[in-house]
């Protein structure tokens, strides 16, 4: 992108009242900028006219610095083009230019009592490589997505208005995006709400922190399933909550173990479509048990409900607020699984005696989602595109989980792939010789991505396993993915 006038520098702050001599002065704040990475090699430093103007010194004492850097190499300057920062700085490590930044973030700040707190608490979030490939979790089939509609509607927006794409946007969200999500909820996932219930945010992580905020005191104690969710876990404890770690069984989280352990819970944290990251679908008979547990300790339950669009067994189950008749349930969706990640979009669905107060911390906390992408999105769902594109995906997820479970029974006995019905990840348990970190580390050693399942554990889990996700590659990367790691996990490799 070619910058006409050049970087503006108008940070610099020139002294008139010194002894020392304004060219001098001059010479020494960009040189600062220049060693500190202010200007970056290539950047291109204003006309001396125009920077002169900018800091109000004569275009003689910008020449003489100017030039004087020229001298020592730190600029270029270009006949016809004009003067940049040269490339020689594109290597440089640790120079005596950099002391003074060095010097100014040398105290480390006083923090408050709840970063203090949170902090060793917080669960690793060790960046994965997020690429489409063998077995990214959480990365959904982006070669799938229908780019080119969705730049068409994009399109006709950025044409449209300017108001309507760049001012402000509505606090609680684009009108036409709740009412087009509350019909989606009501059709796809038997939820009966009305659009005044949807609150739009910056993905759901965003809504938990709300949500923790909103309901939650520092010290009052929140079930969470374990393992779970890291990003949820990491929104409630930054608000000051005492997590009990709940454990998951095949029907789910473990109501009687939330009721000896901490029966006076404020709140329940839940995934029971699709638990993550273990799978499993909580039964009805403990849907029943965890709703009638938070009327008894008047609590409230987060049910989130991240890829509960992608079922593709015989028949879905129903989510956890369409069952519930006392309005206990807070349920949270999202549109990075369902479209794609980079979105940052997702949704609240209030309970009727929650709305008034989201809407007051909406308004005065939130400026709202943009509104561009909002609009875009709702038009997404509007003309049918959102369902097709999910009836696309729930068929190309259960080809590439059938090709998932078809290549992992060549590694039983030593990782056991567990089938799942919903999303697109699933869970490998380890045979006993095997440890996670040591399977997890020489696989990623030949190019393949799998997660430790105790990275989603709160506390100690007595089952070791691996995530392996499946959304993101396609056939035949899974079958070359797997042959990688049954290589690694092979009786005949030791792993010590």
């Amino acid at each position: 992108m070619k910058r006409h006038a050049g970087m503006m520098l108008s940070s610099i702050r020139i002294d008139k009242t010194s002894n020392r001599r304004i060219s001098v002065q001059l010479y020494m704040a960009l040189r600062e900028l220049l060693l500190s990475g202010g200007l970056a090699p290539g950047d291109r430093l204003p006309a001396t006219r125009t920077l002169a103007q900018e800091i109000g010194v004569s275009r003689t004492t910008v020449i003489d610095a100017v030039d004087r850097l020229v001298s020592e190499g730190l600029l270029e300057a270009r006949v016809g083009a004009g003067t940049f920062v040269s490339d020689a700085l594109k290597g440089r490590g640790e120079t005596p230019g950099d002391a003074p930044m060095a010097a100014r973030s040398a105290a480390d700040p006083r923090l408050s009592q709840a970063a203090r707190t949170a902090a060793p608490q917080f669960a690793p979030r060790s960046r994965l490589p997020h690429k489409s490939m063998a077995f990214t979790t959480a990365l959904p089939a982006l070669d799938a997505f229908p780019m080119a509609q969705w730049a068409r509607l994009s399109a006709r927006h950025w044409r449209g208005g300017r108001d309507h794409v760049t001012g402000y946007g509505e606090p609680f969200g684009y009108p036409r995006l709740r009412a087009a999500i509350a019909r989606q909820l009501n059709a796809s996932r038997g939820i009966v709400c009305e659009a005044d219930q949807i609150f739009i945010v910056n993905g759901a992580q965003q809504g938990f922190s709300l949500i923790s905020a909103m309901l939650v005191d520092p010290g009052e104690t929140v079930w969470f399933e374990n393992p779970g969710a890291i990003g949820a876990r990491n929104a409630f404890i930054a608000n000051g909550a005492r997590l009990a770690p709940i454990s998951v069984d095949a029907e789910g989280l473990c109501v009687d173990e939330g009721l000896a352990k901490a029966p006076d819970f404020r709140l329940a944290f839940v995934t029971p479509s699709h638990q993550q990251p273990l799978g499993h679908v909580m039964s009805l008979e403990r849907r029943l048990a965890l709703l009638q547990a938070a009327h008894d300790a008047d609590a409230m339950i987060v049910e989130d409900d991240y890829d509960g669009e992608f079922y593709y067994g015989d028949q879905p189950p129903p989510t956890l607020k369409s069952i519930d008749t006392r309005e206990r349930v807070i349920y949270v969706g999202t549109f990075s699984k369902s479209l794609f990640p980079s979105l940052r979009l997702g949704f609240v669905l209030a309970p009727r005696g929650l709305v008034s107060a989201c809407e007051r911390i909406w308004e005065a906390w939130l400026s709202g989602a943009p509104t561009v992408t909002q609009a875009v999105v709702a038009d997404f769902m509007d003309e049918g595109l959102f369902a097709t594109h999910i009836r696309t995906m729930r068929q190309l997820y259960r080809e590439r989980h059938d090709a998932l479970i078809e290549a992992a029974a060549s590694l039983s006995g030593r990782i056991d792939v567990q089938p799942t019905a919903s999303g697109f990840h699933a869970v490998g348990l380890l045979a006993d010789d095997l440890t996670e970190d040591e399977v997890v580390s020489r696989v990623r050693a030949d190019g393949v991505v799998i997660s430790p399942l105790g990275r989603y554990a709160l506390s100690s889990l007595a089952q070791k396993g691996v995530v392996l996700g499946f959304g993101s590659a396609g056939v035949e990367d899974i079958r070359k993915g797997i042959a990688v790691i049954r290589k690694i996990v092979s009786p005949k490799v030791r792993l010590d």
